[in-house]
């Protein structure tokens, strides 16, 4: 028997769509040859004789808008994961198309359209399976399950594009499709063989979902081969999956470079004109070029050259155009539509105080509480020692893709101090680390007239090389960055020259390094941080030890470009120059030790030229903390105090000298602007934690296979056999949750129709709290069949005493798993079903029961 296909859903009639179609239409025949090709990339230059605006479709907005003003940083995504709250992510989602509008806006306003960052459509979000921890790029995803990771992929899209598919706010884009998970420094010459089976049951479910439930109107393909194929010139993936199996209608983006990738790298194509053809011919719309961002605007080229041998068609050229055009149509970029509201959304719209309160309600949701002795919460007055590298830290919160122009990001030692004001509270400085480096902030910086910020002039772009000799605009910005994007009358190239002073907030030894920048700070005319040269994208920071006096002024004296890829910054670090002195000092009096660990997203990350012990290239070699937060741990331990570990990382650490060692550990990941407030707030007690972990905590990557290898079998919680030191889906509360007998009804009367399950769960604590409730389905032991399975999650508040009745809905896909030869079935066979607060057989109280299905039932792909 099969199972009728869903994904037709996509390609029924659409008034909107098909008069977006025909204006789209229209456009292209209107075009010259010269006017067309510079549209297929992500850098869409104005056509004024038409009307139509420049258009940039390199927009982000992973887990917050990133462009001209500062905008509001949520939790990287993940930690939005970890919140297993599809509804929040959904409205997470909606708020930042919200600010993706605005910059839309602003950009208007100024006329830089053609910038990044200015589009009405997003690359967003990522759901790639988060296979290995040491993928640096995991903490952009929802995690390593594709049932979680489908749910929170598709409330963030209709969150991103709103109620109406066919007229969405913001075009969401899922990436990067498909079978990529790193390693990162091989990405783009890596060719990927993946099973029938791991392709069905854990690669593509998520992007089905995006595509056929979440109906997004974009998607990006990856950098990397499958079987043998570049992912953006796949006939599996474009052809057989996308455009057929789910009747996908938008438009395809690559990813940056990817289609250079085709005759560069993979040299699955013998030159430019013939790799250009492939990816078109494949269907891919429109190609992101890294060159786009230093202004090159001779790219199109390589598609007229393409035509003029005729490799591709004007067909082909016009076939990919109309879809383009079509989008802007209906997201509302350009105007016409009579169903289509204009966009309208002021830039007051961002970083209002209700963004700003869902941010620090979403990373409380998202931290996850991993052992507690009882120490938790911390009673009012208690004397704290926050201590470790991140203990101040604030660059950390952020996470990658994230900007620096985001609300001012809170410490876990200010977000204690917020919430424990009747606490006595002392931070303790750390060695140097290579998790150093926090942007200074604008307290700490003074114009040349002793106005608070820096003096920033601006000037303008003459001919290629050189700038006016007068600034078109000065003004105080209020720290070291750029606001060209807001002013109409700064010309997309220019340059800035800032000047003012730094001045320490107290004495010591601090660590100072520039970024995007050349020039130096200087005391007394003597610099003590230079650069001479530009800094690389990701570079790592180039810190100087610098001891500073409380007062003094540091000259600064810098300028940036435009066309700079790294932000212009100014980092700096406290330190300690004897820890073991300093430790011992400031927790002589302390009654509770916070120790703050864990990793940056400037160790891991996307493609980055890092290389030192545990990482390489943006990945981590290991699971291990670093070796000096290792040693101050257990340093810490040593002072016989309870010792509280708060970790900071975008993946899997190995987390067991703190589970056999510490009193409380708290999971907060990259946690966004208001995450130290978050924590604050969780230790004190003022929120009960609630989070789950979206991956599994290994002990050692000597526990999985080789990271090269795209085998599911040994990864994830599905497919390993060994014990973890915290298994996916793992919280606890500071209260208690009971769960009554399991309740089972087949749909209309036969499973193939799906399954309702319905149970009770009561709080038997003494305070409210959220209980995050996971259904999970352990299948017979046929051949290639997952330990258990993910099949549903609920979040939900209950007061002390409270009963409530849950239910879930399984559709027959929930119900169906994938055979080794890579048949999605209902397969026949007994079937365990089990609720709770994780996994079964995890630890954990879970109500179980059984059922059974009779007869094979084929699913569409």
């Amino acid at each position: 028997m099969l199972l009728a296909s869903t994904s037709t859903a996509l390609a029924q009639p659409s008034p909107a769509r098909d008069a977006a179609d025909e204006k789209a239409r229209q456009i292209v025949n209107a075009l010259t040859l010269d006017e067309k090709v510079p549209q297929l990339l992500n850098v869409a230059p104005a056509i004024p004789r038409l009307g139509i605006p420049a258009y940039n479709w390199w927009t982000e907005s992973l887990h917050g808008a990133i462009g001209a003003v500062p905008t509001t940083n949520f939790p990287e995504p993940i930690g939005l994961a970890a919140t297993f709250d599809a509804p929040l992510i959904k409205n997470v989602a909606a708020t930042i198309s919200t600010e993706v509008r605005a910059l839309h806006s602003l950009g208007r306003a100024t006329g830089h359209l053609g910038r990044i960052g200015t589009g009405l459509d997003t690359w967003s979000p990522n759901i790639n399976i988060f296979r290995d921890p040491r993928w640096g790029r995991g903490q952009e995803t929802y995690g390593e399950d594709p049932f979680l990771t489908a749910r929170i992929g598709v409330a963030f899209i209709q969150g991103m594009q709103g109620d109406n598919p066919d007229l969405p706010d913001v075009v969401a884009t899922p990436k990067h499709y498909a079978v990529h998970s790193g390693p990162e420094p091989t990405r783009h010459t890596d060719n990927i063989f993946a099973t029938k089976r791991d392709l069905e049951d854990t690669y593509l479910p998520a992007f089905r979902a995006a595509i056929v439930e979440g109906k997004a109107g974009s998607i990006m393909c990856a950098y990397n081969r499958v079987d043998g194929q570049p992912a953006c010139a796949s006939d599996m993936l474009l052809k057989e999956y996308l455009r057929g199996a789910w009747g996908f209608t938008g438009y395809v983006v690559s990813d940056c470079d990817a289609v250079v990738d085709i005759y560069e790298h993979h040299k699955y194509a013998p030159d430019v004109s013939t790799g250009v053809a492939t990816s078109l011919k494949s269907g891919v719309d429109s190609e992101c070029h890294n060159g786009t961002v230093a202004g090159r605007t001779d790219l199109g080229d390589r598609y007229k050259e393409s035509l003029k041998r005729g490799y591709i068609g004007m067909g082909d050229i016009d076939t990919a155009l109309v879809r383009l055009f079509s989008a802007r149509y209906r997201n509302g970029d350009l105007p016409g539509l009579t169903a289509r509201r204009p966009n309208a959304t002021p830039v007051s719209a961002i970083g209002t105080q209700e963004h700003q309160a869902l941010a620090l309600t979403t990373a409380e949701k998202s931290m996850v509480l991993l052992k507690n002795d009882g120490v938790l919460p911390l009673r009012p007055g208690v004397k704290i020692a926050v201590v470790g590298p991140l203990a101040d830290a604030t660059r950390v919160l952020r996470g990658n893709y994230s900007s620096s122009k985001s609300a001012p990001p809170i410490s876990v030692a200010d977000g204690l101090r917020q919430a424990m004001p009747g606490s006595a509270i002392t931070v303790i400085p750390f060695s140097p680390s290579i998790t150093d480096g926090d942007l200074v902030p604008g307290s700490a910086l003074q114009t040349p007239d002793g106005k608070p910020g820096l003096r920033a002039q601006y000037y303008n772009a003459v001919g290629d090389k050189n700038y006016a000799a007068k600034p078109v605009l000065t003004r105080v910005e209020d720290s070291l960055l750029s606001r060209a994007s807001e002013f109409k009358q700064i010309s997309n190239k220019h340059k800035i020259v800032w000047s003012g002073y730094l001045i320490a907030p107290e004495t010591g030894l601090y660590r100072l390094a520039l970024t995007g920048v050349k020039g130096s700070v200087s005391l007394n005319g003597k610099p003590v941080v230079s650069a001479t040269d530009y800094s690389r994208w990701a570079e790592p920071l180039k810190l100087s030890e610098v001891p500073m006096r409380k007062g003094d002024r540091y000259a600064i004296s810098l300028e940036g470009e435009s066309s700079v890829s790294a932000s212009p910054a100014i980092f700096w670090k406290r330190i300690s120059d004897n820890t073991e002195r300093d430790l011992a000092a400031g927790t002589k009096d302390a009654d509770v030790v916070v120790a703050v660990v864990g990793l940056t997203s400037d160790l891991e990350g996307e493609e980055m030229p890092v290389k030192v012990e545990g990482f390489d290239g943006g990945d981590k070699t290991t699971l291990d903390l670093p070796a000096d937060q290792r040693a101050f741990l257990e340093k810490a331990k040593a002072l016989g105090k309870p010792l509280v570990v708060i970790v900071m990382n975008g993946s899997a650490v190995d987390l067991s000298w703190a589970k056999d060692n510490a009193s409380a550990i708290l999971e907060a990941w990259y946690p966004g602007q208001s995450g130290g407030l978050a924590a604050g707030n969780i230790l004190s007690g003022r929120v009960n934690p609630a989070g789950r972990l979206p991956v599994t905590f290994y002990r050692s990557v000597a526990d999985l296979p080789p990271f090269t290898d795209y085998g599911m079998d040994g990864r994830t919680y599905r497919y390993f056999k060994g014990k973890p030191v915290y298994p996916f889906g793992y919280g606890l509360s500071y209260t208690s949750f009971a769960y009554g007998p399991l309740r089972i009804e087949p749909v209309n009367g036969a499973l193939e129709n799906g399954l309702t399950v319905v149970t009770d769960i009561t709080n038997t604590g003494a305070r409210e709290g959220e209980e995050v409730s996971q259904l999970y389905i352990s299948p017979p032991g046929f051949e290639g069949a997952p330990r258990t399975a993910l099949r549903g999650f609920q979040r939900a508040s209950l007061q002390p005493g409270e009963r409530r009745t849950i239910r879930f809905t399984l559709s027959a896909r929930d119900m169906s798993f994938v055979t080794n030869e890579g048949e999605r079935q209902l397969i026949p066979g007994s079937y365990r079903l089990s609720i709770g607060p994780g996994q079964p057989d995890s630890g954990v109280p879970t109500q179980s029961t059984t059922y059974a299905i009779a007869k094979t039932v084929d699913l569409p792909k």
